[in-house]
């Protein structure tokens, strides 16, 4: 940027703030098994608005979590097999690509 103004030294200034306070934080790998596992689990209409069901994976390399996701489906299901069924096929697809 050639002339930043006031907002662009804002957004500067919150991110090095926000970098200042997450500087001790970080990842731990633990030496183990190169063995990959995949865990997932499902709610089934958990959300009392809408109905749409919650599903989540956690892919692990030996013991160390390499990567996760949580989120609610988009649609909603009518039976508990299909949310189970879908939760499974996210983490296959994570599988899959790693």
């Amino acid at each position: 940027m050639h002339r930043p103004r006031e907002p662009h030294w804002c957004v500067v200034k919150r991110v090095l703030r926000y970098l200042k306070g997450i500087i001790d934080y970080g990842l731990s790998y633990t030496p183990s098994s190169i063995s990959l596992n995949a865990f997932c689990d499902s709610d089934w209409a958990g959300s009392p608005d809408n109905r749409k069901s919650k599903s989540g994976y956690g892919v692990f390399l030996g013991q160390n979590l390499i990567s996760w996701s949580a989120k609610k489906q988009n649609m909603v299901f009518r039976s508990s097999k299909k949310v189970e069924y879908r939760s499974m096929a996210l983490a296959a697809d994570e599988l899959y690509w790693l």
